[in-house]
This record gives C-alpha cells, sequence and structure tokens, in this order.
C-alpha cells in the first residue's frame, strides 16, 4: 500500500515537472496515473466508491498518516488537472466543474478552486452558479484582477440575458 501511494506522489511531481513545462496533455496522464494509483490503494483498503469520496469510508489497514497523504495527493491531482485543462486547445469546461467541486467538497476555502469552478460555470451558462463562486473567490482574494474580470463578465452576460428574457415577455410597440 505504502508503495502505490508513493507511486501516486512520483506521478504527482512528473505531473508537476511537465506542467512547468507546458506539456499540459502529458501532465494530465501523469496526474490521471496518479489517482489510478491511489484507487489501487483504496481496493487493498477494502473500499469501494468514487476517488476522493473513499477517504471517508476507509477501514483501519490505512494509518492516519496515509489517510491524510492521499486526500491530499488526490485534491493535489484535481486541482493541476483543472489547471491543465484550461490550457487545453478546447476545453472541456463540464470536467474542469466536475474537478472543482472534487476540491471543494474536502477544501471549502480552496481558492483555485473556486474561481476554476465559477470560470467552468460561466463557459457552461450557468451564470448564477458562476457568479456565487467568483464571489466567495472574492471574499478570499479580493483584489485578484482575474476574480473581478469574470465577474464583471458575468454579471454583464446576466444582465444581457435579463434584458433578452424581459424583452421577450414585453408586447411589441404599436
Amino acid at each position: 500500500m505504502e508503495a502505490n501511494i508513493q507511486k501516486a506522489i512520483d506521478f504527482k511531481l512528473e505531473g508537476h515537472r511537465c506542467y512547468k513545462e507546458k506539456k499540459f496533455r502529458e501532465a494530465i496522464g501523469k496526474y490521471h496515473r496518479a489517482l489510478l494509483q491511489l484507487k489501487g490503494v483504496h481496493v487493498v483498503d477494502n473500499t469501494t466508491g468514487s476517488e476522493v469520496n473513499l477517504l471517508n469510508q476507509a477501514g483501519a489497514k490505512m494509518t492516519e498518516g496515509q489517510r491524510s497523504t492521499v486526500e491530499s495527493t488526490e485534491i493535489e491531482c484535481y486541482d493541476s488537472l483543472t489547471a491543465c485543462l484550461l490550457q487545453s486547445e478546447l476545453v472541456n469546461y463540464e470536467r474542469v466543474k466536475e474537478y472543482c467541486l472534487k476540491v471543494l467538497s474536502h477544501q471549502r476555502d480552496h481558492f483555485k478552486a473556486m474561481y476554476r469552478a465559477g470560470i467552468a460555470f460561466y463557459h457552461l451558462g450557468d451564470y448564477e452558479c458562476a457568479l456565487r463562486y467568483l464571489r466567495e473567490a472574492k471574499n478570499r482574494e479580493p483584489t485578484d484582477t482575474n476574480v473581478l474580470r469574470y465577474i464583471q463578465l458575468t454579471e454583464m452576460k446576466m444582465s444581457k440575458y435579463g434584458q433578452r428574457e424581459s424583452s421577450k415577455e414585453a408586447p411589441p410597440n404599436p
């Protein structure tokens, strides 16, 4: 089990190296391999379910230190995966959203995951959710210009959408 955890950490570190070298596709592969190694740890530990949620059900076979290492490695991999995905030519915002929500389910105050979830919801057209995550990110980092810019873009989209909706309901002028 310890060997699998170490392999996962090694893959994660390789992913970080690839990311720094702007080899995003390769980095994504490394982060996925790290997560697969950790899935193996959960199987050995006789737990079932999906990646991060497995930790809640882990039996006594994993020590508290191992559980903590596995959780932090998973969170870091999902966070890094979102960073890579956002660098893609064709961004899969649904997957970015999914991974951000996994991170936030364990670290509710994770700034980058909040910001990236806001970006994902924005591009998926869910402006209310986007604004909620972006405002929460702004509460953590009030001067972050990227967050402020996306809040402004989201509010503009919402006002345009609101105008379109109200113009549909209003009768035409005679």
